[in-house]
């Protein structure tokens, strides 16, 4: 008779999430997924599947938590601009603290490209922070804290693309005082 399996598996989901997004998926081995998620190797295909199922997982789970991260944002009731600014400085510091950046630029970049079911939850996820975002700078404009001169959906898109550049900057050249300062820019550019 086998045994049942007994972990918590959203830990475990969040454990593998920890260690697919500081090694990526090639760098990562069956052996650190199941000694992070404190499974044998035969709890997680009974449970989970193999590493790419597990992956799929890991990611939705991310971007399942950007997701309410942003529905939160959302609901606040500061104005629009200031939770745009937060938003701005928080990308800054997913980038510049010295962790892993951000998970989802991190997958798109090692196997989006190759990966369709991958591909899929980050086009999800890209096109969810973009309706955040334009919605967010409509609002600012409704506001009056940002001009209306702008479309809200171009300056969401080069946001994006731009944040992007960002993360790649950092990598190359590990200047904080860089970023920082080019988020400034992109916030006095858009507040004009």
């Amino acid at each position: 008779m086998a045994r049942n399996v007994e972990f918590n598996e959203e830990e475990a989901i969040q454990k593998a999430m920890e260690v697919f997004w500081e090694k990526g998926y090639n760098g990562t081995s069956l052996r650190d997924l199941t000694d992070a998620m404190k499974i044998n190797s035969s709890s997680l295909y009974n449970t989970i599947g193999d590493k790419s199922e597990l992956y799929l997982r890991c990611i939705t789970h991310y971007t399942d938590l950007r997701k309410k991260d942003l529905q939160q944002r959302m609901s606040s009731k500061k104005p629009a601009f200031e939770i745009l600014v937060e938003y701005i400085n928080d990308a800054i510091k997913v980038i510049t603290d010295g962790r892993n950046g951000c998970m989802a630029i991190k997958a798109a970049f090692e196997v989006g490209a190759n990966n369709k079911k991958v591909k899929a939850i980050l086009k999800n996820d890209s096109e969810y922070a973009d309706q955040f975002l334009t919605s967010l700078i409509k609002k600012a404009m409704d506001e009056g804290h940002l001009s209306d001169e702008e479309d809200p959906k171009l300056i969401a898109d080069y946001f994006i693309s731009t944040w992007t550049g960002w993360y790649e900057s950092y990598i190359i050249h590990k200047d904080a005082d860089k970023i920082r300062k080019m988020g400034q820019y992109f916030i006095r550019q858009i507040s004009k």
